[in-house]
Protein backbone atom coordinates (compact mmCIF):
# COMPACT_ATOMS: atom_id res chain seq x y z
CA UNK A 1 0.00 0.00 0.00
CA UNK A 2 1.05 3.37 -0.60
CA UNK A 3 2.81 5.20 1.90
CA UNK A 4 0.91 8.50 2.71
CA UNK A 5 2.77 11.78 2.98
CA UNK A 6 2.10 15.62 4.18
CA UNK A 7 3.84 18.37 3.77
CA UNK A 8 3.83 22.59 3.81
CA UNK A 9 5.09 25.66 2.47
CA UNK A 10 4.46 27.24 -0.44
CA UNK A 11 4.39 26.67 -4.41
CA UNK A 12 8.20 27.49 -5.38
CA UNK A 13 7.25 28.12 -9.34
CA UNK A 14 3.86 29.40 -11.34
CA UNK A 15 0.62 26.99 -11.73
CA UNK A 16 0.58 24.49 -14.46
CA UNK A 17 -3.17 23.42 -15.72
CA UNK A 18 -3.52 20.41 -17.53
CA UNK A 19 -6.69 19.15 -18.87
CA UNK A 20 -8.33 17.46 -15.40
CA UNK A 21 -5.90 18.91 -13.03
CA UNK A 22 -3.50 21.38 -11.60
CA UNK A 23 0.07 20.78 -10.62
CA UNK A 24 2.87 22.82 -9.16
CA UNK A 25 6.36 22.67 -7.21
CA UNK A 26 6.91 22.96 -3.44
CA UNK A 27 9.83 22.18 -1.12
CA UNK A 28 11.05 21.51 2.52
CA UNK A 29 14.10 21.28 4.58
CA UNK A 30 15.76 17.62 4.24
CA UNK A 31 16.64 15.97 7.54
CA UNK A 32 18.93 17.71 9.65
CA UNK A 33 21.38 14.77 10.84
CA UNK A 34 22.68 12.01 8.79
CA UNK A 35 24.67 8.91 9.05
CA UNK A 36 28.38 9.64 9.06
CA UNK A 37 29.82 9.42 5.43
CA UNK A 38 26.01 10.92 3.97
CA UNK A 39 25.76 14.62 2.71
CA UNK A 40 23.01 16.22 4.83
CA UNK A 41 20.37 17.33 2.91
CA UNK A 42 19.49 20.60 3.00
CA UNK A 43 16.22 20.99 0.78
CA UNK A 44 13.83 18.59 -0.72
CA UNK A 45 11.66 19.48 -4.07
CA UNK A 46 8.42 17.73 -4.97
CA UNK A 47 5.73 18.40 -7.81
CA UNK A 48 2.52 18.49 -6.87
CA UNK A 49 -0.45 16.70 -8.52
CA UNK A 50 -3.98 18.28 -7.75
CA UNK A 51 -7.54 17.47 -8.92
CA UNK A 52 -8.98 20.88 -10.35
CA UNK A 53 -12.12 20.32 -8.45
CA UNK A 54 -10.18 19.82 -5.01
CA UNK A 55 -7.94 22.64 -6.17
CA UNK A 56 -10.76 25.34 -7.18
CA UNK A 57 -12.75 24.84 -3.43
CA UNK A 58 -9.22 25.99 -2.27
CA UNK A 59 -9.70 29.65 -3.43
CA UNK A 60 -6.46 29.50 -4.47
CA UNK A 61 -5.43 31.51 -7.65
CA UNK A 62 -2.32 31.53 -9.65
CA UNK A 63 -0.46 34.35 -8.02
CA UNK A 64 -1.77 33.27 -4.42
CA UNK A 65 -0.48 30.07 -4.37
CA UNK A 66 3.11 31.95 -4.19
CA UNK A 67 2.73 33.58 -1.58
CA UNK A 68 -0.27 31.38 0.48
CA UNK A 69 1.00 28.95 3.11
CA UNK A 70 -0.51 25.58 2.19
CA UNK A 71 -0.84 21.69 3.83
CA UNK A 72 -0.28 18.70 1.49
CA UNK A 73 -1.08 15.31 1.84
CA UNK A 74 -1.33 12.25 -0.66
CA UNK A 75 0.77 9.68 -2.08
CA UNK A 76 4.68 9.55 -4.04
CA UNK A 77 4.15 8.45 -7.69
CA UNK A 78 6.85 7.24 -10.09
CA UNK A 79 4.26 7.15 -12.84
CA UNK A 80 4.68 10.36 -13.87
CA UNK A 81 6.54 11.37 -16.54
CA UNK A 82 9.87 13.36 -15.79
CA UNK A 83 8.40 16.33 -18.21
CA UNK A 84 5.99 16.90 -16.38
CA UNK A 85 7.52 16.05 -13.30
CA UNK A 86 10.54 18.52 -12.50
CA UNK A 87 10.63 18.05 -8.57
CA UNK A 88 12.88 15.22 -6.89
CA UNK A 89 9.35 13.55 -5.80
CA UNK A 90 6.37 13.75 -7.42
CA UNK A 91 2.70 13.73 -5.16
CA UNK A 92 -0.90 12.60 -5.89
CA UNK A 93 -2.41 14.99 -3.72
CA UNK A 94 -5.82 13.54 -2.25
CA UNK A 95 -6.42 17.12 0.27
CA UNK A 96 -4.77 20.29 0.49
CA UNK A 97 -5.60 23.18 3.00
CA UNK A 98 -4.68 26.66 3.00
CA UNK A 99 -3.19 27.64 6.25
CA UNK A 100 -3.63 30.62 8.35
CA UNK A 101 -0.41 33.05 8.99
CA UNK A 102 0.33 33.04 13.01
CA UNK A 103 2.64 36.06 12.99
CA UNK A 104 -0.11 37.84 10.95
CA UNK A 105 -2.90 36.81 13.51
CA UNK A 106 -0.50 37.39 16.42
CA UNK A 107 0.46 41.26 14.93
CA UNK A 108 -3.34 41.43 14.44
CA UNK A 109 -4.67 40.57 18.14
CA UNK A 110 -1.44 42.84 19.05
CA UNK A 111 -2.76 45.99 16.93
CA UNK A 112 -6.17 45.61 18.71
CA UNK A 113 -5.16 45.03 21.86
CA UNK A 114 -3.40 48.28 21.57
CA UNK A 115 -6.12 50.54 19.90
CA UNK A 116 -8.09 49.30 22.58
CA UNK A 117 -5.41 50.65 25.34
CA UNK A 118 -5.20 53.74 23.40
CA UNK A 119 -9.20 54.83 22.87
CA UNK A 120 -9.12 53.93 27.13
CA UNK A 121 -6.62 56.59 27.41
CA UNK A 122 -8.04 58.80 24.90
CA UNK A 123 -11.61 58.67 26.79
CA UNK A 124 -9.84 59.15 30.02
CA UNK A 125 -8.14 62.25 28.89
CA UNK A 126 -11.30 63.51 27.54
CA UNK A 127 -13.02 63.28 31.15
CA UNK A 128 -9.98 65.32 32.38
CA UNK A 129 -10.06 67.90 30.20
CA UNK A 130 -13.70 68.49 30.16
CA UNK A 131 -14.07 68.71 33.95
CA UNK A 132 -11.33 71.20 33.92
CA UNK A 133 -12.60 73.37 31.10
CA UNK A 134 -15.64 73.50 33.36
CA UNK A 135 -13.64 74.79 36.56
CA UNK A 136 -11.62 77.11 34.07
CA UNK A 137 -13.19 80.74 32.52
CA UNK A 138 -15.06 80.38 28.70
CA UNK A 139 -12.65 82.72 27.41
CA UNK A 140 -9.75 81.24 28.15
CA UNK A 141 -11.31 77.58 26.68
CA UNK A 142 -12.06 79.18 24.05
CA UNK A 143 -8.00 80.77 23.68
CA UNK A 144 -6.14 78.16 24.06
CA UNK A 145 -6.92 75.18 21.38
CA UNK A 146 -6.80 77.98 18.27
CA UNK A 147 -3.50 78.62 18.59
CA UNK A 148 -1.55 75.34 18.84
CA UNK A 149 -3.81 73.53 16.22
CA UNK A 150 -2.94 76.71 13.79
CA UNK A 151 0.67 76.63 14.41
CA UNK A 152 1.41 72.81 14.97
CA UNK A 153 -0.26 71.35 11.49
CA UNK A 154 2.35 73.18 9.07
CA UNK A 155 5.09 71.72 11.25
CA UNK A 156 3.61 67.97 11.11
CA UNK A 157 3.52 68.50 7.27
CA UNK A 158 7.09 69.61 6.95
CA UNK A 159 8.03 66.63 9.06
CA UNK A 160 6.16 64.44 7.07
CA UNK A 161 6.78 65.55 3.18
CA UNK A 162 11.03 64.12 3.46
CA UNK A 163 10.14 60.51 5.01
CA UNK A 164 7.87 59.69 1.62
CA UNK A 165 11.08 60.68 -0.58
CA UNK A 166 13.30 58.28 1.08
CA UNK A 167 13.50 55.37 -1.35
CA UNK A 168 15.52 51.87 -0.26
CA UNK A 169 18.91 51.16 -1.56
CA UNK A 170 19.24 49.04 -4.59
CA UNK A 171 22.26 47.46 -5.83
CA UNK A 172 24.92 48.61 -8.63
CA UNK A 173 23.82 48.79 -11.72
CA UNK A 174 19.89 48.69 -10.93
CA UNK A 175 17.83 50.25 -14.32
CA UNK A 176 14.28 49.57 -12.78
CA UNK A 177 12.06 48.41 -10.30
CA UNK A 178 9.49 45.90 -10.52
CA UNK A 179 7.09 43.90 -8.53
CA UNK A 180 7.65 39.88 -7.85
CA UNK A 181 4.68 39.21 -9.36
CA UNK A 182 5.33 40.36 -12.47
CA UNK A 183 8.32 38.44 -12.87
CA UNK A 184 8.04 35.22 -15.36
CA UNK A 185 10.18 32.32 -14.99
CA UNK A 186 10.69 29.81 -17.73
CA UNK A 187 10.36 26.40 -17.13
CA UNK A 188 14.30 25.66 -17.57
CA UNK A 189 14.92 26.99 -14.43
CA UNK A 190 12.34 25.93 -12.53
CA UNK A 191 13.96 22.40 -13.51
CA UNK A 192 17.17 23.55 -11.71
CA UNK A 193 18.38 23.72 -8.39
CA UNK A 194 20.65 26.46 -7.54
CA UNK A 195 23.56 25.91 -5.22
CA UNK A 196 22.16 25.72 -1.78
CA UNK A 197 25.42 26.90 -0.27
CA UNK A 198 25.68 30.04 -2.30
CA UNK A 199 21.70 30.56 -1.82
CA UNK A 200 22.16 31.04 2.33
CA UNK A 201 25.11 33.90 1.12
CA UNK A 202 22.55 35.35 -0.82
CA UNK A 203 19.86 35.51 1.94
CA UNK A 204 22.80 36.40 4.38
CA UNK A 205 23.71 39.46 2.20
CA UNK A 206 20.45 40.17 2.16
CA UNK A 207 19.29 40.11 5.99
CA UNK A 208 22.25 42.13 6.64
CA UNK A 209 22.11 44.93 4.19
CA UNK A 210 17.99 45.04 3.44
CA UNK A 211 18.68 44.94 -0.52
CA UNK A 212 19.92 42.11 -2.94
CA UNK A 213 23.74 41.69 -4.16
CA UNK A 214 22.61 41.90 -7.78
CA UNK A 215 19.47 42.88 -9.85
CA UNK A 216 17.90 40.51 -12.07
CA UNK A 217 18.20 40.76 -15.85
CA UNK A 218 14.63 40.30 -17.65
CA UNK A 219 13.46 40.75 -20.75
CA UNK A 220 11.85 44.40 -21.40
CA UNK A 221 8.27 44.28 -22.13
CA UNK A 222 7.80 40.58 -21.30
CA UNK A 223 9.22 40.53 -17.98
CA UNK A 224 10.38 37.13 -18.65
CA UNK A 225 13.66 35.64 -16.36
CA UNK A 226 17.01 35.96 -18.27
CA UNK A 227 19.22 35.73 -15.53
CA UNK A 228 19.54 35.33 -11.84
CA UNK A 229 17.05 32.61 -10.58
CA UNK A 230 18.70 31.96 -7.37
CA UNK A 231 18.46 35.53 -6.71
CA UNK A 232 14.81 35.18 -7.46
CA UNK A 233 14.50 32.63 -5.07
CA UNK A 234 16.09 34.54 -2.00
CA UNK A 235 13.64 37.23 -3.05
CA UNK A 236 10.65 34.97 -3.16
CA UNK A 237 12.13 33.70 0.82
CA UNK A 238 12.55 37.05 2.40
CA UNK A 239 9.34 37.78 0.79
CA UNK A 240 10.32 40.89 -1.42
CA UNK A 241 7.22 42.63 -2.83
CA UNK A 242 9.53 44.56 -5.72
CA UNK A 243 13.22 43.89 -7.15
CA UNK A 244 15.79 45.48 -8.94
CA UNK A 245 16.44 44.57 -12.88
CA UNK A 246 18.35 45.22 -15.87
CA UNK A 247 16.56 44.71 -18.92
CA UNK A 248 18.08 42.26 -22.12
CA UNK A 249 16.42 43.80 -25.01
CA UNK A 250 14.99 41.53 -27.61
CA UNK A 251 17.35 40.80 -30.65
Amino acid sequence: MPHKMTITGSATGPLREYDRYVAFDMREKGSPAAPKGLKKSTFISYTVFVAKKAFNKTGLTKKSIMHEKILVQGEPTLDIPIGECPGEIGIICFQITVLPNKNEKEANDSKDKKEAKQEVSKAQQEVAATKQEEKQEPVVNEAKPVQPEVNETPVQEQKASPQKKQQPIQPKGTKDVVSFDDIIVPEAFLKTRPNPVKTEKVIEFVKRTGHLDKPLTIEKGSKVLKDGYRRYIVAKIVKMNKVPVVYESKE
